[in-house]
């Protein structure tokens, strides 16, 4: 029997006769069994491969055959744009067998969230902040909300499990089940991964559940078509932008919000019609970029990562990325937005601005056509979430005692393993710092953790995710979104100007205290700032660099210019490309080149800071100190470390949380530990020590 023919009658019918569709794709057909039966699965297709679909339809099959009622299905997804654009699609499907859709995120209205608390959706889209929310407030009768909950679907599952969202969403959802009482079954969609089997056992731990993975085969690489051109600069990409491609829409992916501003202005300079979006804009802003994906055809859309994950730009015809993301992985999300019409192509045009952006997009283009993509791995030992999981669920739970929270939370595998006494040693350090206080066992806020974490209702205590001390950008009453304080840096000769969804903006009033600027529509070009920090890349991106530089060979993706500065390169870096790590004096600095990836060279640092006087600085690629810096001196200090086993020590002076979130709510021992896990790559450095050197004196 043809899968399909398993589907709830009344559902087939709607597939076939108001949707149109002749068939099902094989991997959606994979799926309709699996899903029925009630299994835990992890379906890994590419973007706009159909995923959603091969989940809901289902799910809407189970929803009418086993008559559920209520809030019976969570859709969970990281970014609201998507959830905005799923809203639509899901909204429809819902209605075609009677049954309602609807959304909960950071910009949904009070009117909207008590419409949801009191005629419950069968179907609702949310994040795991707002889930988070949901539990806490009291404003959510949370127990009758969940009552009926049975399935979650997690879309873009990879982009959640990479990092500490992941453990906070695995949490909220444990404490959802137990308010259901019952067993979720957990349907997660990922993009292109290299250990879907690892994700679908981190999905579905603690439970007893059968589980699968469903995976479509890949697309062979020689069908896309991608190029890589050398630009020189932002200017010169945006004018290459301009004349390429005329008539089409293009969607450019940058690496920071800045930079995203900086070539939509250069853009709407020559002229061309530029939506540009990142997470610092306004709803309203949002909601025109939105807007724009869906009804222009001849425009460029300019994005940070926001628009790798699945959201619906319509009939994309190019996807052009400014250097390089730091995955193979992301570039696949990417280059996936095209080649989805019949007679079309995958396609990918990378604007390298700067030589170790083209060197980075080379060997990455190198990583890909090898068939390499990057697993996913869970950050380890995220003590810091557990903490905030705790003091949530003592505002969530007025009778909470702390032998309560394994019944909450113990099933997320992270936290189980706490057990062993580390949980206590967290829970006795929030007492001892008044971050809790205890009546007769029962646990409440502490006057501490009241100060520190209730301002506007605890709403950065709802969240793992870590916020910049931005302003609010107005003009009159409308919002258009935040900036940094660092862009109030004026120059004495002219008023600062922001630049904010692709124009400028004329400072009039900085209000200081209230953390607003008042602005005016300007003609000059603008300037925005947001803090970051350096992209790490991984150790095999970092190879194939070395690999790419040490070779001789071509692709023919690479234009002229291309071919032209990589020849350059590869002659300028010969000296510091050798089968070892390389010391050599260039310019008016020390360069140890290593090709390790950030982490271990700055954990390298980390040992070799106390024995050298001059400070060190540590890249993707190399240590670098200044010229001063005697190479006779370094390498005493490295052959002394070359037997060491212990960890760096680091810092702790520095406030734990801007390391991470919540640091500062742990003992110090564990934050150490916590640090030395994340941030460190303790194997990799002492790698790096023990390593034979070549020694390059210019």
């Amino acid at each position: 029997m043809p899968a399909f023919d398993l589907l709830h009658p009344g559902l087939q019918h709607h597939v076939v006769n108001s949707l149109g569709w002749r068939e099902l794709r094989p991997f959606q057909e994979e799926v309709i069994p699996v899903i029925l039966r009630g299994d835990h699965v992890v379906v890994v297709a590419p973007t706009a491969g159909g995923k959603t679909e091969a989940a809901i339809l289902p799910i809407l099959s189970r929803m009418l055959s086993e008559d559920w009622r209520g809030l019976s299905v969570l859709y969970l997804c990281p970014i609201r744009a998507l959830l905005n654009n799923l809203h639509i699609r899901l909204s429809r499907y819902a209605a075609l067998v009677g049954r309602t859709c609807s959304v909960w995120h950071g910009d949904t209205s009070p009117t909207e969230r008590e419409r949801i608390n009191n005629e419950r959706p069968d179907i609702l889209l949310t994040t795991p902040e707002s889930l988070e929310v949901m539990l806490v407030s009291r404003k959510t009768d949370s127990v009758a909300l969940f009552a009926q909950a049975r399935v979650v679907i997690v879309d873009e599952l990879h982009a959640f499990a990479g990092d500490d969202r992941g453990w906070h969403m695995l949490s909220v959802l444990q404490r959802v089940s137990r308010l259901a009482d019952r067993e979720l079954q957990r349907i997660g969609l990922s993009a292109t991964v290299g250990n879907p089997d690892q994700l679908m056992r981190w999905l579905a731990a603690g439970s007893n559940l059968p589980s699968t993975v469903i995976r479509p085969p890949e697309a062979p690489a020689r069908q896309a078509a991608v190029q890589l051109d050398f630009v020189g600069s932002i200017k010169n990409a945006a004018v290459v932008i301009s004349r390429l491609h005329r008539g089409e829409k293009r969607l450019v992916f940058v690496d920071s919000r800045a930079r995203a501003e900086e070539l939509g202005t250069e853009l709407g300079g020559l002229e061309i019609k530029t939506v540009v979006t990142h997470s610092s804009l306004s709803k309203d802003q949002r909601a025109r970029a939105e807007q724009a994906f869906a009804s222009e055809t001849d425009c460029v859309i300019v994005a940070t990562s926001v628009l790798e994950l699945g959201v619906d730009v319509g009939d994309l015809d190019r996807v052009i990325q400014i250097d390089a993301p730091p995955t193979v992985a992301s570039f696949l999300q990417r280059m996936g937005r095209t080649g989805r019409r019949a007679g079309t192509e995958p396609n990918c045009l990378f604007l390298a601005t700067h030589d170790y952006g083209l060197l980075q997009a080379a060997a990455l283009l190198d990583l890909w056509s090898h068939g390499f993509v990057e697993e996913v791995i869970p950050p380890s030992i995220p003590y810091h979430v557990f903490v905030q999981q705790l003091l949530t669920l003592v505002l969530q739970n007025s009778g909470f005692v702390q032998s309560d929270w394994p019944k909450w939370i113990g099933k997320v595998p992270a936290f189980g393993e706490l057990q062993d006494g580390r949980a206590d040693a967290i829970i006795a350090f929030a007492l001892e710092k008044n971050l809790l206080g205890e009546d007769g066992g029962v646990l409440h806020m502490g006057n501490e953790g009241e100060r520190r974490l209730g301002y506007r209702h605890f709403s950065e205590l709802l969240s793992v995710v870590t916020s910049q001390p931005l302003f609010q950008v107005r003009y009159g009453r409308l919002e258009i979104g935040y900036v940094h304080p660092l862009s109030f840096a004026a120059s004495k000769d002219r008023p600062t100007v922001l630049a904010l969804g692709g124009r400028g903006w004329r400072i009039l009033h900085l209000d200081w205290d209230r953390k607003i600027a008042h602005v005016e529509p300007a003609q000059e070009t603008g300037r925005s700032r947001w803090m970051g920090s350096s992209v790490p890349l991984s150790p095999r991106l970092c190879g194939a660099v070395r690999q790419l530089l040490q070779s001789s060979e071509q692709n023919p993706a690479w234009s002229r210019r291309a071919i032209e500065r990589i020849a350059d390169l590869r002659q300028n870096l010969v000296d510091c490309c050798g089968e070892d790590s390389v010391i050599a004096r260039r310019g008016n600095c020390v360069e140890w080149w290593t090709f390790a990836g950030l982490a271990a060279n700055q954990t390298a640092v980390q040992y070799l800071q106390p024995h050298l006087d001059s400070p060190l600085r540590a890249d993707n690629f190399w240590i670098r100190l200044p010229s001063e810096v005697s190479i006779e001196h370094l390498i005493q200090a490295i052959h002394e470390l070359s037997g060491v086993s212990a960890p760096p020590q680091y810092d702790l002076q520095r406030p734990a949380s801007d390391l991470l979130k919540f640091g500062d709510l742990l003992p110090e021992h564990l934050l150490r530990d916590l640090i030395l896990a994340r941030i460190a790559d303790v194997r990799g450095a002492q790698k790096i020590l023990r390593s034979p050197i070549q020694i390059v004196e210019s």
